[in-house]
């Protein structure tokens, strides 16, 4: 023992066993945190703490990798001298530092996502100025950081006592005895680095047991190096040809007629009526679950303005989401795509001239508009929705970068805005952005089409006071109430509008609240709502079919009676057939078809399961598996990953 754990490594062993402590205690958290979500039985327990310790020591052989290879480089008649307790303990203090920072930035994920550490965390990593902001003001940092620092200084301080670092100093260890702890620990770094994958870990059905079996620092930069996901390479493939047709037939209606003669959803789609052309003022709310409703059965009373809308409009009751962030519901709106595996679309490369929903409006002579109350750069949204036509109105603090094209940039200015937190301006604010430019718009005589984009339904949950009647920063059940109490306060302002009566408004949340659940994916933590309001000639109803997010603005230009040439995979809903019905959920890793309570899961080690689903317990039961089903599933997703690649998604002349 006294060769593999020589005296010079003992701050190193020191360094191991605590981090293996407090993760397993973190861990151990996690476990009675959500402890009726997860499989407890003994040999699942046991698995996922073993599971997890695996990867512990994976973990921290990376940060014992650097420490093993100053000790075995620094030479022995050094040991203890000035130079070496500088590095010892202020290696040590960085370490111990980055441990307790990372558990505590655990902490605080876990609490929005009940997830370890993926792709979101490396997002909010690249959006440092929105993301410390909104931490500041959601949680006591100074406090927090004066915490960690104790905690620092005590950890050092009881190292010390034990006589760990002296140990260090006043070793005799040789050059030789040091080869075989650094030889053992580079081996198990090299191991996880090149041939040990994140996702091994997840070896139960049951999503909890998954995440609490992996180790938050090394998901992390797991998700760092793989945030896109090649289709082919990652998922179940069929034939390229069968594949679209069988999407052509999901997607397609009777007098649609194909553009493009080979591997292409480029078609004239048909609709019968008088052709209208309204302004179409579309409000994306952020965060919005359909639980949250009163007239999805929430008896809160938050949303009393949504509510009358819905019973207005037509308000469909039965719609999914595609994916549980931000630009992945503005992927599924815009393009009307289902979720590519990795990255949102919005965020990649190839996200410039493409076919989206605007080109449709552009065919009809509508100016496009893009409104957000943060500033655009975040999530890339300016360049997504610059790059593909639209005007943009935001709190930007800069220009797009030098070759993105812009027609207009509006800025919203400081006169303009009453409160102001991480993510940009309460909903009331833009709202009053909203409706001064639709009065200017209105003065060219073009009809307008605008995308507004939320920001007061998310964490910290600020708003101004005396608003509502539940005080600003306590919690989301006040954000989803004060959005409800703008959106109201918006109708009523724009009823005294002249452009009004000839205005459509279209309500629909990007994601649910949370996408926590106990399965691959959480079939009711995809429900949003989703209403179109003050169209001519229409009856309020509610519609149960089964749709999905990418559904609506089909449905929409089909109630307005127009002829157009689509790319987009969306279907009107109102022309499905029984059987055709079907809603697409995803992750960035688990792609899902769902039809008639069965959902197909496709997973990025080229898995799949089918399950029943259960909407009343909120189950999902494994299935054997259903060949036609899992064919169409891997049709839409191959033919999407395929269309995006390919440039497939480009505009056409």
């Amino acid at each position: 023992m006294k060769t593999l754990f020589p005296t010079r490594f003992s701050i190193l062993n020191g360094f191991i066993l605590f981090f293996l402590i407090v993760s397993f205690l973190l861990r151990s958290s996690f476990l009675i945190w959500n402890f009726s979500e997860v499989e407890t039985d003994f040999l699942s327990l046991m698995r996922t703490f073993g599971t997890g310790l695996f990867y512990d020591l994976g973990t921290i052989s990376f940060f014992a990798f650097v420490a093993a290879m100053y000790f075995l480089i620094f030479p022995k008649r050094f040991y203890g001298s000035l130079a070496d307790r500088i590095m010892c303990y202020a290696g040590f203090v960085l370490g111990i530092f980055i441990l307790y920072f990372s558990f505590f930035a655990e902490v605080t994920f876990w609490d929005e996502f009940q997830r370890r550490f993926n792709f979101i965390a490396v997002d909010y990593l690249i959006y440092t100025y929105e993301v410390v902001k909104n931490i500041n003001e959601s949680y006591p940092i100074p406090l927090l950081l004066s915490g960690i620092g104790i905690l620092v200084l005590l950890t050092v301080y009881a190292f010390k006592r034990m006589g760990i670092f002296e140990s260090a100093f006043s070793s005799n260890t040789t050059l030789k005895q040091k080869l075989i702890p650094t030889f053992s620990i580079s081996i198990v770094a090299l191991v996880f680095l090149f041939f040990v994958k994140n996702e091994d870990a997840e070896f139960s059905t049951n999503r909890y047991n998954n995440e609490l079996s992996k180790t938050g620092i090394y998901s992390f930069f797991a998700a760092f190096r793989n945030n896109e996901l090649s289709y082919p390479d990652f998922y179940r493939t069929e034939d390229l040809e069968l594949a679209f047709q069988a999407v052509n037939k999901g997607t397609f209606s009777e007098k649609d007629s194909l553009l493009e003669p080979q591997h292409s959803i480029f078609r004239y789609i048909n609709n019968q009526g008088e052709e209208q052309k309204p302004n179409v003022i579309f409000i994306c709310v952020e965060s919005l679950s359909a639980k949250y409703l009163g007239v999805y059965g929430n008896q809160d009373n938050l949303t009393p303005n949504l509510d009358s809308l819905a019973n207005a409009g037509i308000q469909f009751s039965n719609l999914y989401a595609t994916g549980t962030r931000t630009v992945r519901g503005m992927e599924a709106i815009t393009l009307s795509i289902p979720p590519t595996p990795g990255r949102s679309i919005v965020k990649r490369t190839k996200n410039q001239d493409l076919f989206t929903i605007g080109e449709v409006f552009k065919q009809k002579g509508y100016s496009r508009t893009f409104f957000y109350g943060g500033d655009g750069y975040f999530d890339n949204m300016d360049k997504f929705f610059s790059g593909n036509g639209f005007d943009i109105v935001d709190r930007g603090r800069g220009l797009l970068p030098e070759g993105d094209i812009v027609t207009k940039r509006t800025n919203i200015e400081d006169s303009e805005v009453t409160f102001e937190n991480a993510w940009g301006v309460q909903d009331e604010d833009l709202y009053r952005k909203v409706i001064k430019e639709a009065d200017k718009a209105t003065e060219s005589g073009k009809p307008f089409f605008n995308f507004i984009m939320t920001t007061s339904n998310h964490k910290p949950y600020t708003y101004a006071e005396n608003r509502i009647d539940i005080p600003s920063g306590t919690g989301r059940n006040g954000a989803i109430k004060y959005t409800d109490y703008a959106i109201g306060k918006f109708f009523e302002e724009a009823r005294t509008k002249a452009w009004f009566d000839n205005t459509v408004f279209v309500i629909m949340a990007d994601h649910c609240a949370s996408s926590a659940g106990k399965w691959e994916l959480d079939v009711a933590n995809y429900q949003i709502p989703a209403i179109i309001v003050n169209l001519k000639n229409s009856e309020p109803k509610s519609l149960i079919q089964l749709s999905s997010q990418i559904d609506i603005f089909p449905s929409l230009f089909g109630l307005l009676g127009w002829d157009y040439k689509s790319n987009l995979f969306g279907k009107d809903v109102f022309k499905m057939k029984p059987g055709e019905e079907r809603a697409f959920v995803g992750n960035y890793r688990k792609l899902g078809l769902l039809k008639e309570n069965q959902l197909m899961v496709l997973g990025d080690q080229k898995t799949a399961n089918f399950y029943q689903w259960n909407p009343v317990k909120e189950t999902l039961n494994l299935q054997p598996m259903e060949e036609p089903f899992l064919k169409e599933t891997i049709a839409y997703y191959q033919v999407a990953s395929y269309l995006y690649d390919e440039n497939g998604l480009q505009l056409r002349n």
